[in-house]
């Protein structure tokens, strides 16, 4: 029994693992990881030292407020909020053209009528018939 049930899950499990929105998740989380360090290399590489100049410190990730023993440490939420922004521009970018194209593809390809049946064919003659006779 304990065996079956056994089998059961990991049949369950090899099914949900084979399903496409799961396998296109697991790509998603890998490639955004990805993403992620790219966009942490543009704002720690190239933003924060050109802010940097203007704030007379090389990267935010410097700034902190000192009260008694505690460092409260600003500067790195500065930097979170701004990786965040970049990621949540580039995602809105993407989309957008992602929909704009699916837009233009639906534009494009206006759904051809379907074929009558031979039995839709035989209705229209008798309703023509019939109209013939009124």
């Amino acid at each position: 029994m304990a065996s079956e049930k056994k089998s059961t899950f990991l049949t369950e499990f090899k099914t949900f693992i084979a399903r496409g929105n799961v396998m296109d998740m697991a790509v998603g989380v890998i490639i955004g990881g990805a993403f992620s360090n790219i966009t942490n290399s543009l704002i720690n590489d190239i933003v924060m030292p050109v802010l940097g100049i203007f704030t007379s410190s090389v990267s935010f990730a410097e700034l902190s407020l000192n009260i008694g023993s505690a460092a409260i440490a600003y500067g790195n939420f500065i930097q979170a909020v701004l990786n965040f922004l970049i990621m949540a521009f580039v995602v809105f970018c993407l989309v957008r053209t992602i929909n704009r194209f699916h837009q233009k593809k639906e534009e494009a390809a206006p759904p051809a009528p379907p074929e009558p049946s031979g039995e839709e064919r035989l209705l229209a003659e008798i309703r023509d018939l019939l109209k013939e006779r009124r």
